[in-house]
């Protein structure tokens, strides 16, 4: 799973409402298996909107990938996530990013994510707890990827 956020809404930070996305995790059925830390970036096509904070979880799920998607969209509209357009300024962006082995291609659900391993800020913060994580469709480990990330190159570690 991927976590991003960079308006805070009624949390204070976006640190703060990523925070409360994974701990409100279990009451979806998603079980917390590890969690990368928060990762900063500039906001992504256009670097002057608000900065970005960004995370990966190693989740584990009883349901099917359409069910864990349908989770995931309903804690971001509980979390007051409002689809205004494209690349839109988001309080809670949330990513399904890979599914066990699993390869789907169908209308509203690819998994793996499309573009996922272009990311450094998902493919980094998963190298960071799982650099070892093969991608189920280009074979390359999760470290590998960020090494060759062509989007979000700025992002690093929050401090």
């Amino acid at each position: 799973m991927a976590l991003g956020s960079n308006l805070a809404g009624a949390y204070g930070s976006s640190e703060a409402l990523l925070e409360e996305a994974l701990a409100r995790f279990p009451s979806v059925g998603l079980k917390i298996l590890e969690r990368s830390g928060w990762w900063r970036s500039a906001a992504w096509p256009d670097p002057n909107g608000p900065e970005y904070r960004n995370g990966v979880a190693l989740v584990e799920a009883a349901a099917g990938p359409d069910e864990v998607l349908a989770a995931l969209l309903r804690l971001e509209a509980d979390m007051g996530r409002e689809r205004v357009g494209r690349n839109a300024a988001r309080t809670l962006d949330l990513d399904l990013i890979a599914h066990g082995r699993r390869v789907l291609d169908r209308p509203g659900l690819v998994v793996p994510h499309p573009r996922a391993h272009q990311r450094l800020f998902v493919m980094g913060p998963l190298a960071q707890i799982a650099s070892d994580w093969v991608h189920p469709v280009l074979g390359r480990t999760a470290a590998d990827l960020a090494a060759d990330a062509t989007v979000g190159t700025d992002a690093a570690p929050a401090a």
